[in-house]
């Protein structure tokens, strides 16, 4: 059984424009509206309440050396929504986790770590590979979540607690990535399988799912993150960073049909509400998450 879980964060994010706040955080309630508490409930699905952020800031480039935007309220928000993860996998229930930005990945590996969650299927239209050693322009968590999450990036943001590296490299795959992407190279060369959005494309989800299931390390179970920029602008522009080459959302909803019952729990992020004033954007990203995360957990907990 689900157990939906809000996490209305924009603190990843670079703002859209000086003094603007990202519009990630209305997420949750714009798929509500769009029906898909609804249709999770009668799937079984249960609320398992909200995770609240601070209050996002915009530096305006004071920040300081060696830290990410938001970094204190971050960690913050990344230990309490841990902790409601754990709790939602401690009775029986699959998380899944409605952002919300990229940088709710931290929380999912924390919860990880502390819970034998094995390993990481990270579906995004980019890498979000950029970290300190490979960028000076690091800073924002939405796009560096992928590295954290396997230990490459601040100890402040990738070992929180000591827990670090959440994620096992060899037991993560990524799917979804455009070829121009700039850290693809260095990603594939430390993670255990690659996917890039164009043999999805050409081959068929159900294929890239049978791909990563068969993964060493994936065969105990993963987390399934979700970043809705994977899909085509021609489907999908209410997201920070659209880029062409993606998925039409009939392939995501094939990928994740394949994966959601062996993961133990998912996150969904990055839909902008801000950028889809009549609600269409909103209707997709709920058909999708209905259609392709339904079984969340089937197997992953009749394993257990």
């Amino acid at each position: 059984m689900i157990a939906i879980i809000s996490a209305p964060s924009n603190l990843g994010l670079r703002p859209p424009q000086p003094g603007a706040v990202p519009g990630t955080a209305k997420a949750p309630e714009a798929l509500r509206e769009a029906g898909l508490h609804e249709a999770l409930h009668g799937l079984g699905a249960v609320d398992w309440g909200v995770v609240l952020p601070g209050r996002y800031v915009d530096d305006g480039g004071q920040r300081a050396a060696g830290t990410v935007r938001n970094q204190g309220a971050i960690i913050y928000h990344a230990r309490l929504l841990a902790r409601r993860i754990v709790e939602a996998r401690a009775a029986g229930l699959a998380p899944l986790v409605l952002g919300g930005d990229c940088s709710l990945l931290i929380a999912a590996g924390m919860a990880a770590k502390v819970s034998g969650g094995g390993g990481l299927a990270h579906v995004d239209g980019h890498t979000d590979f950029r970290h300190p050693g490979n960028s000076d322009a690091y800073g924002s968590l939405a796009g560096e979540d992928l590295a954290a999450a396997i230990g490459h990036h601040l100890p402040e943001i990738a070992d929180i607690d000591g827990l670090g590296p959440y994620f096992e490299a060899q037991a993560t795959a990524h799917i979804g990535c455009r070829p121009e992407d700039e850290h693809v190279a260095e990603m594939s060369d430390l993670i255990g399988l690659t996917i890039p959005a164009a043999r999805v494309i050409l081959h068929g989800g159900v294929r890239a799912a049978a791909q990563i299931l068969a993964a060493p390390g994936l065969e105990r179970g993963f987390w399934l993150h979700v970043d809705v920029d994977v899909l085509d602008p021609e489907h999908m522009l209410a997201v920070d960073s659209p880029d062409p080459g993606g998925l039409a959302p009939d392939e995501l909803i094939a990928l994740l049909r394949g994966l959601a019952p062996r993961a133990w729990g998912a996150s969904v992020t990055v839909f902008d509400p801000d950028l889809d004033p009549d609600g269409a954007y909103a209707e997709t990203v709920a058909r999708v998450v209905d259609e392709g995360l339904g079984e969340l957990g089937r197997d992953a907990f009749e394993s257990r």
